[in-house]
C-alpha cells in the first residue's frame, strides 16, 4: 500500500471550510422577548465586543494564527509632528523645516513642556552603530533650528535610537521613511 501525498490546495479548501463552519454557523435562540423588543436591541450600538474563545477553533487553525506585535506607542503628545529624513541624510529638507517651525509654535503655546526629548531614528538599513551615528545627527539638526528659532537649548534633549526601536515594524519603503525620524516628546 503506497501513501500518496494530498495536494496543498485541498488542505486549504479543508481548512476554509472547517473555518467557516466554525465561525459563521448562526444558532437561533429562543429568550421569551418579543420580536420589537429584539429588533430595538438590535438597532441600538453595542460597545461590547464578542470574541470567539480559543476553544471554539480548531486545534490546527489556532496553531496557524500569526502572533501579532504590540503597534507602536502614540506619541504623547498628537499636536507635535515627527520631522522626516531623506535616507541617509540629516539635513533638514523643506517639509521638515515646516514641521519644526510648526512644533516650534505649539510648544511656546504649550505651558507643560518644560523639557523637550527630541529622538532620533533611522531606518533598518544598515549596521546598528552608523544608524545610532544617523538618528543623533538627525536629532541635533533638528535642535540647532530650534535654537535659531528661539528655543533655549537647556530645554531641549537628544537621544538616539538609531534602527533599535523603530515607529513601524513592517519591512517596506513607506515604513522606512516613518522611521527615519525625528520625534518631539514632552517630559
Amino acid at each position: 500500500m503506497t501513501l500518496r501525498r494530498v495536494p496543498w490546495w485541498l488542505t486549504v479548501l479543508v481548512l476554509a471550510a472547517v473555518i467557516s463552519e466554525s465561525g459563521c454557523a448562526s444558532r437561533s435562540v429562543t429568550t421569551g422577548r418579543s420580536q420589537e423588543a429584539d429588533t430595538a436591541l438590535t438597532a441600538q450600538p453595542t460597545e461590547q465586543v464578542v470574541e470567539t474563545p480559543m476553544k471554539d477553533v480548531p486545534q490546527a487553525v489556532a496553531e496557524a494564527m500569526p502572533v501579532l506585535p504590540a503597534p507602536p506607542a502614540e506619541p504623547e503628545t498628537p499636536y507635535l509632528l515627527d520631522v522626516l529624513f531623506d535616507f541617509d541624510q540629516y539635513g533638514l529638507r523643506l517639509d521638515a523645516v515646516t514641521a519644526v517651525e510648526t512644533n516650534a509654535r505649539n510648544l511656546s503655546r504649550d505651558p507643560t513642556a518644560s523639557q523637550i526629548v527630541l529622538e532620533g531614528r533611522a531606518d533598518e538599513i544598515g549596521t546598528s552603530a552608523y544608524n545610532m551615528v544617523l538618528a543623533e545627527r538627525r536629532a541635533k539638526s533638528v535642535k540647532r533650528y530650534l535654537e535659531t528659532l528661539g528655543l533655549s537649548s537647556s530645554t531641549i534633549s537628544v537621544v538616539s535610537y538609531g534602527k533599535d526601536r523603530p515607529l513601524c515594524l513592517d519591512h517596506h519603503p513607506d515604513c522606512w521613511q516613518k522611521n527615519r525620524s525625528v520625534r518631539f516628546t514632552i517630559k
